[in-house]
């Protein structure tokens, strides 16, 4: 049985990643991480968000979730873990109405331009 717990240590370093980045469009108070154990999903990492039906039927504004597999996830080295993370926040698209952004824009070049962009700004 998969079992989900709030990720705390990961919610923290996407607030990072989403200020270092300027990620201005992101909204970190309706922005949720977690950790799931038991999956045999062959992912590292899931973005889900609030589609706008979910949003009508629980009158609700727009939230995404991150997903980190524990068992893929936790054994990588830092930067694959942040690389992994970028990639994820990639999916929130400008509007962060709930929808995402595919893969034609979620793609390594631009995950990597981010983690540069990232190492450049952190180191100052």
């Amino acid at each position: 049985m998969i079992k989900y717990i709030y990720a705390e240590d990961v919610k923290q370093k996407i607030e990072e990643l989403i200020s270092v980045l300027e990620f201005k469009h992101v909204n970190k108070e309706k922005l949720f991480c977690f950790r799931s154990f038991g999956t045999k999903s062959r992912a590292i990492a899931r973005c889900y968000g609030l589609s706008k039906i979910w949003q009508a039927a629980l009158n609700s504004a727009p939230c995404y979730i991150i997903e980190v597999i524990s068992e893929r996830f936790d054994p990588l080295p830092e930067e694959q873990k942040l690389k992994v993370l970028i990639h994820e926040l990639l999916h929130v698209p400008k509007s962060f109405g709930g929808g995402f952004r595919n893969h034609s824009y979620v793609c390594k070049k631009n995950v990597d331009y981010f983690y540069e962009l990232y190492k450049r700004r952190k180191s100052f």
